[in-house]
């Protein structure tokens, strides 16, 4: 009696929750929204005016860029700027800048990921222009763990004493990752900035 008074006690809960979620599927309206935008996109008129307005424009965008990302290429006439890749800091490098979203961060601390900017400017109407930004979050793909010493002193069998100096650099690369789609919060924390600095009073 006891045995089965516990398979129901670890049973019931898993059925409840089956349920309860597939009745939230049914009933989108009590289920939450995504609180991040996925807009990539703004139009905004440079605060300066004249023939000189792209040119500046481009140049804001591009140190805006630049605070976040170091830059690989970029082009004034084909309003192209694209980063670096970088490797993501967590919750335990605040000081760096990043992702701004709580939840990026943490994933950010327990795994390797990079993020790789894109940015297009294009021109629209009646002197206004299109910026869009697109930020890619990838995950470093191992055959293996890189720092994993369990079970290695337990069925160690050589002699020789070997002392290697490990070296750690952000900028090197390994050969695989895998893609985890868009970063919304970082796209829209630079596009925030942009507007906010460029986008002339109304």
């Amino acid at each position: 009696m006891r045995t089965i008074g516990r398979i129901l006690a670890a049973v019931l809960p898993l059925t409840a929750a089956s349920c309860m979620s597939s009745s939230l599927a049914q009933r989108p309206f009590f289920q939450r929204p995504e609180a991040v935008s996925h807009e990539n996109q703004i139009v905004l008129n440079p605060t300066q005016p004249g023939p000189d307005a792209y040119f500046f424009l481009f140049d804001r965008v591009f140190d805006f860029v630049a605070e976040d990302f170091v830059i690989a290429r970029s082009s004034r006439y084909d309003g192209w700027i694209e980063a670096q890749p970088r490797i993501a800091p967590g919750l335990e490098q605040p000081w760096k800048p990043g992702s701004p979203n709580l939840y990026e961060r943490l994933q950010a601390a327990c795994q390797t990921y990079r993020h790789r900017c894109f940015v297009l400017i294009q021109p629209e109407k009646e002197d206004a222009y299109r910026i869009t930004i697109t930020i890619f979050k990838e995950l470093e793909d191992l055959p293996k763990p890189t720092r994993d010493p369990s079970g290695g002193a337990a069925f160690r069998s050589d002699n020789s004493v070997e002392r290697v100096a490990e070296v750690v650099d952000e900028a090197s690369a390994s050969p695989s990752w895998i893609s985890k789609g868009r970063d919304y919060p970082f796209e829209q924390k630079i596009l925030r900035k942009i507007e906010r600095e460029l986008q002339p009073p109304r």
